[in-house]
Parts: C-alpha cells; sequence; structure tokens
C-alpha cells in the first residue's frame, strides 16, 4: 500500500458522476419529449433543471478545484472534464428548448433516432467515468461512443438531404434543419467528453 502524506481529494469522480447520471436523465427525458407527436412540452422544464443542477456541479467542481491541494488527476483535466459535461447538458437544454421555441406538433423523420443515439451515447459517457474512477479500462465505451457518433453523423446526412428534398415550406425547412443540426452537435459533444476521458488516461498510463 502507497503512504500519501496529503490525502488525494477524490470528491472530484463523483461529482462527475453525478454530472453524468444528470447527463442521462436529461438524455432520456429528451427521448421521452420525442417519442409522441406533439412533443411533450413539459420534459422541457424538466431537463432545465437537470440543466441548472449541472451548472451548479460544475460550479463545485471548480471551486474545489481551487480549495484541494492533491488532485486525483491534473487539474487542467480536470477543468477540461467538468466544461465538456457542462457542454453535453447544455446541448441538450438547447435542443429541447427548439422543440418549445418553434412550437413543433409533428417530429420529423429522424428526430426519434438521434435521440435514442443521444441516450445511448450518454449512458455510456457514464459507464467511462465508473471505470476512469476505478482504474480499469475505458476502450469499450470509447469505440461505442464513436461508433454512435459516426451513426450520428451518417443519419445527419440522411435526414437533411431528405428534408431538403422533401419540405416545401422554407420556414418550416429552416427550423428543422437547426433541430437537425442541434441533435447531431449533442452527439458531438460526447464525443468531446470521450476524447478528455481518453485524454487522462493516456496521460496516466
Amino acid at each position: 500500500m502507497r503512504f500519501r502524506l496529503i490525502p488525494r481529494e477524490e470528491q472530484f469522480y463523483q461529482d462527475f458522476l453525478a454530472m453524468a447520471s444528470a447527463i442521462c436523465e436529461a438524455a432520456k427525458l429528451l427521448d421521452e419529449m420525442v417519442a409522441v407527436d406533439p412533443p411533450i412540452q413539459d420534459k422541457a422544464d424538466e431537463i432545465k433543471e437537470l440543466e441548472h443542477r449541472c451548472d451548479f456541479l460544475t460550479h463545485e467542481v471548480i471551486q474545489r478545484l481551487h480549495r484541494t491541494f492533491v488532485t486525483p488527476i491534473d487539474r487542467e483535466d480536470i477543468h477540461a472534464l467538468a466544461k465538456s459535461l457542462d457542454d453535453v447538458m447544455d446541448a441538450i437544454d438547447a435542443a429541447a428548448h427548439l422543440f418549445l421555441q418553434y412550437r413543433i406538433e409533428r417530429t420529423y423523420d429522424g428526430t426519434r433516432q438521434f435521440a435514442r443515439i443521444i441516450v445511448t451515447s450518454t449512458q455510456q459517457i457514464r459507464v467511462a467515468l465508473e471505470h476512469m474512477e476505478a482504474r480499469t479500462p475505458v476502450t469499450t465505451s470509447v469505440v461505442e461512443i464513436n461508433r454512435l457518433e459516426n451513426e450520428a453523423d451518417r443519419l445527419h446526412q440522411d435526414v437533411v438531404s431528405r428534408l431538403f428534398l422533401e419540405e416545401k415550406d422554407p420556414i418550416t425547412l429552416i427550423k428543422w434543419k437547426e433541430i437537425i443540426d442541434h441533435l447531431e452537435a449533442t452527439v458531438d459533444s460526447v464525443e468531446d467528453v470521450s476524447d478528455v476521458i481518453q485524454g487522462v488516461i493516456l496521460k496516466h498510463a
């Protein structure tokens, strides 16, 4: 057993896992929101509450970082991980808000596929963080997140192509193009978290 005179502050991992849990819950709410027509507007309010919770946790991480002498991983990595997790929550919240802002009554083809990809990819982020805390390999989760990001890219290309082909109303086209772009960007933000985790693992390997 290695002796350390000044103990590491391990609460950071618990904060990251709490953020990941909130993100997973928000993704599930987004999926439920778009599962029916018209989308369930109340789900956006629930997502906003989770977004506030994630903001609070991000603030707590940054404040703890200033007070902590010995951290479990490098300080810049803690900051990058907190920010990237918060970015995912912000992306989910922004996507959900568009359905309210544009008063969407019927979801466009591909929306629900995006929501399912977001649910699955955010779940993999939590799994990767659990492995990082346990100092066990994260490769399986990283590979799966990359696969899901590629799937989202292909879905985005397909949906946007059909949108421009089928939608005749320019206002409706603009609304849905923005929504689809936001959903795809949400998956990209999940991959950003995965990249940060992978970078931390490689640095400490």
